[in-house]
């Protein structure tokens, strides 16, 4: 990686392994964007520089390719930075300043001075590069300088410009409770495109993160130009191509009711805007992606252990005893560690009361948590536990003695949703309970693992303990507060494993997962839906982070049937779990199950660190098969493939299957199929899938041949 600035040419360039990234100061002083894509010299792009107009009336055409888009003057793009000062001027005049460039470790950053031509603010532009890693890390740093306060109505992260292509395609998820993460292309044409969440947290309705190709890519070729926010609150990101056929694309923290008031001397910091180019594809980019989560992102994680959860079992209705039947059952299944969900905790028999109020409902445990945790422990597993530490029922003993600790409007009612409030975590005697009570939890108890939800939108955004002023910082300080809480957390509690988890798929983003060890992607755990939702969810984040359930023959969600390896091979495409109420399985089932479970853990491994493949060739045929390339135990080269058919039409068999990501010169060989087979044959000839009738599975384990 090299950052680098050619001052006769005023070029500023940013080098990775396999793309460039430059951009220069043209003759207006605007830092002009000039070219994103494959490795090129910076020098070759100096002719790309300089003013352009088309007429009187579109006069600023340069600033179209701004590389920081401030709203004012001749500007009529989407902003990413708009002030209103002091004396009601709202337009900026931001010039260039210098730069300094910078290492620390195994990151380069550069980071461009602008300031305002007449009042004291200032916008620091970063640009940050880690080793070995084919993206570019964006955010700024705005400053007020001077002695009266400063606005800011938007501050968004960074603004990336689409190089010219014959057709742009916008690649991205939409979604909905239960049915998350759904991929779906849009053609951009003249105007916005707007993806956003207001409701408070990421949001299972949309996700931010982008994807731009010209129409034309597909899993294993074509060029893509991609993005993913690190924000867990309300965020926005704009697609918007010109008449012009510029197309930039705009994010960071939503401008809906937002605004940030900067008074003298105080900085605001935007989250960081992680943006890449690849020529290899989109499953180029999701590896590109997934490797910047396990190296750089959330280094050093350790793979994620089996899961039981009992909450599909057992609902509201937990004690001690039942709960111990539950883990017995679930310890013969080889799993690690036993989770305790909603219902142990107050007067909560129901959702309509007891959420806030955080000590052990005697009646359910007379001897305390202590006694279950104890047993578990001596089946082998480690004990897990869920918390929704934001939200409050009205009837609650938290609520009843702090009614002001919500989020309300004075003279407005208090909306519920799934009977709940959301409370202030801004406010500092908030957050200091929400401490103190995961503290005594996780201090009194053998716990290492927290199943973290949050299941209540925010309605009513008004702080009491806020100026009036200032009401619209409610959006930005509950994130901030959010991630203080988490961090204090994981710094006193370091063995404690943490789970994101919020009315479904939500909350999910670059930001929560330097926090969280794991996701959960959607309340659906039906095996047939959750392969479309796994799907989405893996184009950008890995499969180590997602969390994924085997439940009931008989899916709560459809009424579908689907067999116990079906169920399974679904689930061991990300992060194992069961959630099946375990005292209705037989004990045929049980050792099933077992024996699946023990598959999994040898291809653990290759699932939550290798490369992933999504293999789409079949999709016509209503396959869905995805495959995990790595190194084994021995270090030998190993893959694992699971592959899945919806339906069988006409008694045809299908095709056969190409892998990928194998070295074409080794051999290979593969349980179930005899003989062994080079790398060159399984790509280029492939293999026969013996699935057959309705929703069949398999899985293959494929190793080097020693």
């Amino acid at each position: 990686m090299t950052i680098q600035f050619d001052s006769n040419l005023q070029l500023f360039s940013i080098s990775t392994k396999s793309s460039s990234y430059v951009f220069g100061l043209n003759d207006k002083g605007i830092l002009q964007h000039l070219y994103w894509g494959a490795p090129v010299h910076a020098a070759d792009c100096a002719p790309l520089m300089g003013s352009r107009s088309h007429s009187s009336f579109d006069a600023a055409l340069d600033r179209e390719a701004e590389e920081y888009a401030f709203w004012g003057g001749l500007s009529y793009m989407e902003p990413t930075l708009k002030v209103r000062l002091h004396d009601g001027v709202r337009d900026l005049r931001l010039r260039y300043d210098g730069y300094r460039i910078e290492n620390a470790g195994n990151k380069e950053t550069l980071t461009i001075m602008l300031k305002d031509e007449t009042y004291p603010i200032e916008a620091r532009l970063t640009y940050a590069v880690v080793a070995g890693m084919d993206l570019i890390e964006r955010s700024v740093v705005i400053v007020n300088t001077g002695s009266h306060d400063v606005v800011l109505e938007s501050a968004q992260s960074a603004a990336w410009t689409m190089p010219l292509l014959e057709d742009y395609r916008l690649t991205h998820v939409t979604g909905k409770w239960a049915g998350e993460f759904q991929l779906r292309e849009t053609a951009l044409s003249e105007g916005k495109k707007v993806l956003e969440s207001r409701r408070g947290f990421t949001d299972g309705h949309a996700n931010p993160w982008f994807a731009i190709d010209n129409g034309r890519a597909t899993e294993e070729s074509g060029e893509v130009w991609f993005g993913a926010l690190a924000w867990s609150g309300n965020w926005k990101i704009v697609a918007e191509k010109t008449a012009f056929d510029l197309v930039r694309v705009t994010g960071g923290i939503n401008d809906f009711d937002s605004e940030w008031t900067l008074a003298p001397g105080e900085s605001f910091e935007t989250p960081t805007f992680v943006g890449g180019y690849v020529s290899g594809g989109f499953g180029s980019m999701s590896r590109l992606l997934h490797r910047n989560q396990y190296e750089a992102l959330a280094p050093g994680r350790a793979l994620r252990k089996v899961l039981y959860n009992s909450w599909e079992a057992t609902y509201f209705d937990v004690n001690v005893q039942d709960q111990t039947a539950l883990a017995e059952r679930a310890a013969k299944l080889g799993v690690e560690l036993f989770v305790i969900d909603d219902g142990w905790f107050g007067q909560r028999n129901h959702d309509r009361a007891g959420l806030g109020d955080w000590t052990v409902n005697p009646e359910k445990f007379p001897s305390g948590l202590g006694e279950l945790i104890d047993k578990v422990r001596g089946l082998g597993m480690e004990f897990g536990i869920w918390v929704e530490p934001e939200a409050v029922n009205p009837d609650s003993e938290l609520y009843r003695q702090h009614p002001d600790w919500v989020y309300h409007f004075p003279t407005r009612s208090r909306t519920e949703l799934r009977n709940q409030l959301v409370l202030n975590i801004s406010m500092p005697e908030v957050k200091s309970y929400i401490i103190g009570f995961m503290t005594d939890l996780l201090e009194r108890h053998d716990i290492s693992f927290v199943k973290w939800d949050m299941n209540r939108t925010i309605t009513e955004p008004g702080m009491s303990n806020h100026p009036l002023n200032r009401q619209k910082e409610l959006w930005v300080r509950h994130v901030r507060s959010l991630y203080e809480i988490w961090s204090e957390l994981r710094e006193r509690f370091p063995h404690v494993a943490f789970e994101t988890c919020a009315g479904g798929g939500s909350r999910i983003d670059f930001g929560m997962l330097r926090y969280a060890d794991q996701a959960w992607p959607s309340d659906n755990t039906d095996a047939f839906d959750r392969l479309s939702i796994q799907e989405g969810f893996s184009y950008v984040y890995a499969p180590k982070f997602m969390t994924c359930w085997v439940t009931e023959e008989i899916s709560g969600m459809n009424k579908r049937v689907t067999s116990i390896p079906y169920r399974f091979h679904s689930a061991m495409t990300g992060t194992l779990g069961i959630g099946a109420n375990l005292n209705h399985w037989s004990e045929e089932q049980l050792t099933e199950a077992a024996a699946l479970v023990a598959q999994y853990k040898t291809v653990r491994p290759l699932v939550q660190e290798g490369r992933q493949y999504r293999l789409s060739m079949l999709k016509h045929k209503g396959v869905e098969a995805v495959q995990y390339v790595g190194a084994g135990g021995s270090g030998e080269e190993e893959s694992v493939l699971l592959a899945f058919l919806h339906s069988q039409k006409f008694g045809d068999r299908l095709p056969r299957l190409l892998l990928q990501g194998l070295n074409p010169d080794k051999n290979y060989t593969i349980d179930g199929i005899e003989g062994a087979h080079s790398g060159r044959a399984l790509m280029r000839i492939g293999i026969e899938l013996p699935l057959r009738g309705d929703f069949d599975s398999l899985m293959y384990h494929i190793r080097e041949q020693k």
